[in-house]
């Protein structure tokens, strides 16, 4: 079976280092090939996995936190800071993943 990941969602979270990091959540889809005649179709599979921007894998946690497989390192949603949202005149800075904030 064909399979193919689709975006569900993107959001901001707190690493227990302190630093915002971008998630990025798919769910895995497999390919329909039930008709000759029809478009090529796919559905879900049932299967969801999250990502750092960077690609570094995450593990769910029971409680809806994750953590950045190898690493260790904790991550919770962060509803307080959206991507690109500004704060009074001070803009926030998400990590993207890659440990390093911009300059």
């Amino acid at each position: 079976m064909d399979k193919q990941l689709r975006r569900l969602e993107t959001f901001v979270a707190r690493g227990s280092d302190g630093k915002t990091y971008s998630v990025h959540g798919f769910e895995h889809l497999g390919r329909v090939d039930a008709l000759q005649d029809v478009p090529e179709q796919w559905e879900p599979l049932g299967v969801a996995e999250y990502k750092l921007a960077d690609g570094r894998p995450l593990r769910e946690q029971g409680d809806g936190s994750f953590v950045v497989v190898g690493n260790g390192l904790e991550l919770k949603r962060d509803g307080s800071v959206a991507r690109g949202d500004t704060v009074g005149k001070h803009k926030r800075q998400v990590d993207h993943g890659a440990g390093k904030r911009p300059a």
